[in-house]
């Protein structure tokens, strides 16, 4: 046993709204810079859809993730190494940029100075990679609330599969919208795919992310990943992806996807687990085995056996007390209601999603019947718009038990729960139906629905003793490099082209105070700080004396 810790997501799809605040977040915050406008670390697709970039699940056609050869071992599904290195200088299985989008914004120069006319001026959309005038076709959420689905829904390769079992009047059809990051998977095949040995999984907490000085920019990665979650920034020549906001997190800081979330749908904690089985699990034949294969690579924090390996691993104790009260641990093995995104690409993903039920309510509720009643509800799970089936190729290699089994855990808590708000006792045989008792229902209700800001990101900060450690690896993983582009400020090659400052622990820990503190707009040591507002910028400004008031600006 190899016990190692691994920092994890869980999103719970019955509460997004779609409102897409994650995605402008963490525009704002990663991709806000030239190269990379057509990036888009998180972003939210409507279901059924395409997706972004376009069909990026059909395996057949982009080659990502992960199969088992005749001799039962993993080989990467684009191909070995004879095959990749022939390859090398151009991928046949890279999406181009169709498959995302051409980035435009709109030239409003035109409308603030043209001059008085007889006609309205306009601001015509203008390319953001070539500047000329461009045409809108399709952008990174073109499929939004199943906008013109007629034609873009039967392209779904997942639709393709059970095209049969799936309605696509628009009137007749229901939609649930399913949010995405990198995956940060046990078994990255976008590690496994680069050349360069540029991606990498951080020991400490399982996040992966691309050492900007060694990647070359052969772009295999993009063909490895199976989910299409690296990106190539045209104007660094350098593969990016999401970072799980690792400064934020080392501090013990949510992902800013998950800090803004309106519908407060997303969970973080740290999880344990085997290292030694994560090729066996990966490797196993049959894919519905899949998701209980991963499942069993987890490890139970609370179990001595584990306590004592984690110690001789050097996982710190409040790490394992982390892992104790992480809600990931309970959503996915205790629970049992959180499923990965395509168990069958073998990557053995770290973002897990709780499958939607409100449709199920809509059905029962537009039938006049009591849209609460367990009876109800479990008949109804069978005759989704959007069948089971449809959840299952999503989430368990198209075996639809486990998802039904989630569907009945979540529709038992709804009638659990309405005895309980009714003001009656709740009854335990709604519970026992899906194998659970009367105090685990109500805490797996309190968890999805009311849980506090602490119960649904419990992340444990990082030890001061790796503070060197931490300060090497984010200058590492910076995109700036010596003589070359970056990520801030300006230099040689115009904006996003120069040097960063070096980023330190103490720059994180203020951060933190900064997110954390009761008193933004007075802070406890306002008396001590300067007031560069009233500084001549000459010699070095001196604090305010305690008996004199501080200057008003």
């Amino acid at each position: 046993m190899r016990v190692m810790a691994q920092m994890s997501m869980v999103m719970n799809l019955d509460k997004c709204i779609g409102c897409h605040t994650c995605s402008v977040t963490c525009k704002q915050a990663w991709t806000n810079r030239t190269g990379v406008e057509y990036v888009w670390f998180n972003n939210v697709e409507t279901r059924p859809g395409q997706g972004y970039p376009r069909t990026y699940e059909d395996q057949d056609k982009w080659q990502g993730g992960w199969v088992v050869n005749k001799r039962g071992k993993l080989k990467l599904k684009q191909g070995g190494r004879l095959k990749n290195l022939a390859t090398i200088f151009s991928s046949p299985k890279l999406p181009a940029l169709d498959e995302y989008y051409e980035p435009w914004t709109y030239d409003y120069e035109n409308l603030t100075n043209a001059p008085v006319q007889e006609h309205t001026p306009v601001a015509r959309p203008r390319s953001l990679i070539t500047g000329e005038d461009t045409k809108i076709r399709w952008s990174a959420n073109w499929d939004d609330d199943l906008a013109g689905s007629p034609e873009l829904v039967p392209e779904d390769p997942i639709v393709k599969k059970i095209s049969d079992k799936v309605k696509l009047q628009l009137e007749e059809t229901f939609m649930f919208y399913l949010p995405r990051i990198c995956e940060h998977c046990l078994n990255p095949s976008c590690a496994a795919s680069c050349p360069s040995g540029a991606i990498y999984k951080r020991e400490e907490d399982g996040i992966v992310l691309v050492d900007q000085d060694a990647c070359r920019g052969w772009r295999k990665c993009v063909t490895g990943c199976p989910y299409k979650k690296i990106y190539f920034n045209h104007r660094t020549g350098k593969a990016e992806k999401c970072t799980f906001c690792f400064p934020r997190i080392e501090v013990g800081l949510p992902t800013i996807c998950s800090e803004t979330c309106v519908g407060r749908l997303r969970y973080i904690g740290l999880v344990l687990y085997d290292a030694d089985r994560v090729l066996e699990a990966a490797s196993i034949t049959d894919e519905h085995e899949l998701l209980a294969a991963q499942r069993s690579v987890f490890l139970d924090p609370h179990d001595p056996v584990v306590m004592a390996e984690a110690e001789r691993a050097g996982i710190p104790r409040d790490w394992v007390d982390a892992a104790q009260r992480s809600p990931i641990w309970r959503l996915i093995n205790d629970y049992e209601v959180a499923l990965p995104l395509h168990p069958e690409y073998r990557t053995m993903p770290m973002v897990w999603y709780i499958p939607p039920l409100s449709p199920v309510v809509d059905v029962v509720a537009e039938t006049g019947e009591d849209a609460e009643d367990k009876h109800n509800l479990f008949a109804a799970i069978d005759t989704l718009r959007i069948p089971v089936e449809y959840l299952a190729e999503l989430f368990t290699a198209g075996d639809t038990k486990p998802v039904t089994a989630v569907l009945k855990r979540l529709a038992a808590m709804r009638s659990y729960m309405r005895d309980i708000n009714m003001g009656r006792d709740g009854d335990p045989a709604i519970a026992e139906a899906v194998g659970m008792d009367g105090d685990s229902m109500y805490e797996m209700y309190r968890l999805l629905a009311i849980a506090k800001y602490e119960e649904r990101y419990v992340i444990p900060p990082a030890h001061a003793e790796q503070a060197h450690g931490l300060e090497e690896l984010a200058t590492e993983c910076s995109l700036n490099y010596e003589g070359g582009p970056g990520m801030g400020g300006s230099g040689p090659f115009g904006e996003g082209s120069g040097s960063n400052s070096p980023l330190a622990v103490e720059n994180f820990q203020m951060l933190r105070e900064r997110q954390t503190t009761e008193f933004p707009t007075d802070p406890a040591d306002k008396a001590s700080r300067v007031n560069l507002l009233s500084w001549d910028g000459k010699g070095s400004p001196v604090p305010p004396k305690a008996s004199e008031p501080e200057p008003k600006p």
